[in-house]
């Protein structure tokens, strides 16, 4: 225990350090512009930051991963806010939070290996097209200013690390750019005009919302919705994190540790979030491997919010925007466009359809349901094709049935077969099939009971060790029909 709790922490603890301070410093503008996307004030996706990242960094359950407010729980809470206020908000965080704890306990980590690939790059690219659906309204039709603020910082962005990487290129666009709307006064939008920055620490307080029925009926939707996003996204995140560091995560623990930080966050006046894509791979390449550059992100974030709070206020709006941008644009998989080319048109078709109902529904979550759903079809479709072979000698009837017999099966395997024989001697031969579920049974059962009807002599042969057992154990017919 001893062992772990010093590899886990106390591994390179200078790279860890910079490193965490890197990412506290390429996380304030994502966590301001997370808050104006949600559309709640500032200081809500910066301490939501602040508390994820502290607490996920001792219960969470991949070292060096990074968790704070996020875009894709950012979307899914916009209605509420809009609708119901920031109070409902923190209930449905604490909600959220206590709905991921159960599914820690529960397990559920062990269902990411049933989200298809086509499936999880449908969800990032949903994710990176409202990321960037959502910047649109602060760049567009102000002024032209903030035309050349967006250009400026995008240039920056992508220019300055081919010749300087030390420092973050979003931050030096917001620190420079910054510098020149105060010195130029140009007209655009600030954070200031958003909401108020506090340079305090987040305070405790109870959600000001009525405890009864009518209340869960509003947020339960939402929790539950952040809950699927922000659990996809981690264990999505920790699975990229594995491959990078060749290294092995508990994806359950993480579960727990996601619902422990969100179910504290929303008691100091935060809102929910989860693992970051981004921000886990700056961690990742700027040397980190423990727990203490998560905890040094959080940390030194804070420490930014109280001694710097002043400034942040006079940050431009289209500055964030351009980092939006970025964000996005990285977020998206333009190899996606190649992976429909080369793919199974039934996958192309599963991502593709989690993106529009995600674009059509901005329900991220709903979106990787159904993908999942249609995935599972497909798949079953896919492998329901089974083929009879016929053979008929001296008045006796040989079937050999190829393939998987289950529900979805069943019908192909009857479509194929001569239900009209009379005073036949029949074999089904099940040597190259496996029965899987009880339907597959009753359908044998079926046969069996329609052929000697008609005056067959029906027996069933050849039956793997799994088919036997299932057969031994929900058929009702005469075990002497059994080869």
């Amino acid at each position: 225990m001893l062992n772990k709790l010093k590899r886990e922490w106390l591994t390179a603890p200078g790279t860890n350090i910079v490193a965490g301070i890197l990412v506290a410093l390429a996380l304030i503008p994502e966590a301001l512009s997370f808050s104006i996307i949600a559309g709640v004030d500032p200081m809500v996706g910066l301490y939501s930051s602040f508390i994820i990242a502290v607490v996920i960094s001792f219960v969470g359950g991949r070292p060096a991963m990074i968790s704070a407010a996020t875009g894709s729980v950012a979307l899914v809470i916009v209605p509420l806010v809009k609708d119901h206020g920031v109070q409902y908000l923190l209930a449905a965080t604490i909600l959220m939070g206590i709905i991921q704890i159960i599914f820690g306990v529960l397990k559920v980590g062990r269902l990411m290996k049933f989200i298809p690939n086509s499936v999880m790059i449908g969800f990032v690219n949903a994710l990176a097209i409202l990321i960037f659906m959502t910047q649109i309204k602060h760049i567009f039709g102000i002024s032209i200013p903030t035309y050349l603020f967006v250009i400026t910082t995008l240039l920056i962005i992508y220019l300055l690390p081919r010749v300087f990487n030390k420092i973050p290129a979003p931050l030096i666009a917001i620190v420079v750019l910054t510098i020149v709307y105060l010195a130029t006064g140009a007209k655009v939008e600030t954070v200031g005009d958003l909401g108020q920055i506090t340079r305090s620490l987040p305070q405790f307080f109870i959600p000001d919302v009525p405890f009864n029925l009518e209340t869960l009926q509003i947020i339960l939707p939402y929790s539950l919705s952040m809950a699927i996003v922000g659990l996809v996204e981690s264990l999505l995140t920790a699975r990229i994190v594995d491959q990078a560091t060749d290294t092995y995560s508990s994806k359950n623990r993480e579960s727990r540790g996601q619902g422990i930080a969100n179910f504290i966050t929303g008691f100091f006046g935060a809102m929910g979030g989860c693992a970051m894509i981004g921000q886990s791979v700056i961690n990742v390449r700027s040397g980190a491997t423990t727990r203490l550059s998560t905890f040094t992100a959080g940390v030194f974030l804070i420490v930014l919010i109280i001694v710097f709070g002043d400034w942040v206020v006079q940050i431009p709006m289209p500055i964030l925007a351009g980092i939006m941008i970025m964000v996005s644009v990285g977020t998206f998989d333009w190899h996606s466009f190649q992976f429909m080319k080369k793919a199974p048109r039934t996958d192309a078709l599963v991502m593709v359809l989690t993106v529009a109902i995600v674009l059509f529904t901005s329900n991220l979550a709903l979106g990787v349901i159904v993908g999942v759903i249609v995935s599972a079809l497909c798949f079953a479709t896919k492998i329901s094709n089974v083929t009879v072979d016929y053979e008929e000698v001296d008045e006796t009837i040989h079937y050999k049935i190829k393939g998987q017999i289950f529900f979805v099966s069943i019908d192909s395997v009857m479509n194929q077969l001569d239900l009209e024989l009379r005073n036949k001697i029949i074999y089904l031969d099940f040597s190259q099939a496996h029965l899987w579920d009880d339907s597959a049974v009753n359908a044998i059962d079926t046969l069996i009971e329609n052929y000697h009807k008609k005056k067959n002599t029906i027996y069933v042969q050849h039956l793997n060790k799994d088919s036997r057992k299932i057969v031994s154990e929900l058929s009702k017919v005469n075990k002497q029909h059994l080869l």
